[in-house]
């Protein structure tokens, strides 16, 4: 395992990966680390869902099996993981041989849970079935359409996130496409579109619009954007209950797909989004 300092990351740096398999390739940081200066009022709920399109290996003679995996990291985990790192390490399936997709299922689990920390749920899909996983959007109204004005601004603006007036008790799940956040390490975008399911007094909805367009040139992890939102909403606004949901867009045959929420929510959803 290498050092979580994202200095030695090999995210943003040419890595050549091994032509063997290698869990060493995997590169935990400490989500301790990333969540300094976060305004999280308790430990939340969730998971990080990464789906994964390149995944493949040798069957016992020889023949490349092609196939999905959907890894489900829970939040309390001790680490993430670093993308790229991911990456190199799934790839370095390629050329080895498994008798039986069980024990490339059991090897993934078995190094996935040590690098985070935390057991991780490992699933293996079927390329062909997979192909008939049909795409639809985030449920919820979308909130994107507002004929608003949105002032210039480089960095996020919670300010915005006030409650309507009045303000009376709903519940209603909100979408935005509208979601792009950078890579901290490389300041390649990353996009998504964004899920909001609320219990509480009303939030402004043009407020919560320029809120989320306010994050374009924020620099940070999947997961802490995520995390961000979570926080800021329950900070400003005092929901009851909150669910935030992003469904980022893949990078590398790799989509992360986090949710955080105050409450164990049972049907978080795993439909693909047009752009995924």
């Amino acid at each position: 395992m290498q050092s979580s300092s994202l200095e030695h990351s090999p995210l943003g740096r040419a890595s050549s990966g091994s032509d063997h398999y290698d869990p060493s390739l995997l590169f935990p940081i400490a989500r301790a680390d990333t969540r300094a200066g976060l305004d999280l009022p308790q430990a939340p709920y969730g998971s990080d869902i990464w789906n994964a399109y390149e995944l493949s290996w040798l069957n016992a003679r020889g023949r490349p099996v092609a196939a999905m995996g959907r890894f489900t990291f829970p939040a309390g985990s001790p680490n993430l993981i670093e993308s790229k790192s991911f990456k190199l390490y799934l790839n370095s399936f390629n050329d080895e041989r498994f008798e039986y997709p069980e024990i490339v299922q059991q090897r993934l689990q078995t190094d996935l849970s040590r690098a985070s920390g935390k057991s991780v749920h490992v699933e293996i899909l079927s390329v062909r079935p997979a192909f008939e996983l049909s795409c639809a959007p985030l449920r919820g109204a979308c909130i994107d359409d507002q004929d608003i004005d949105f002032p210039p601004t480089g960095a996020p603006t919670p300010e915005t996130l006030v409650l309507s007036q009045p303000a009376p008790f709903v519940r209603e799940t909100l979408v935005s496409e509208l979601m792009k956040s950078n890579c901290p390490v490389t300041g390649q975008p990353d996009w998504a579109s964004l899920q909001i399911r609320y219990a509480g007094p009303r939030i402004d909805h043009a407020g919560l619009l320029r809120y989320i367009v306010s994050l374009r040139h924020h620099g940070e992890f999947h997961e802490l954007c995520v995390e961000k939102i979570y926080g800021e909403i329950m900070a400003r606004c005092a929901p009851e209950e909150l669910l935030v949901y992003a469904r980022y867009t893949r990078r590398g045959g790799l989509d992360i797909n986090p949710w955080r929420a105050n409450f164990q929510a049972e049907d978080i959803g795993q439909t693909r989004t047009l752009r995924q």
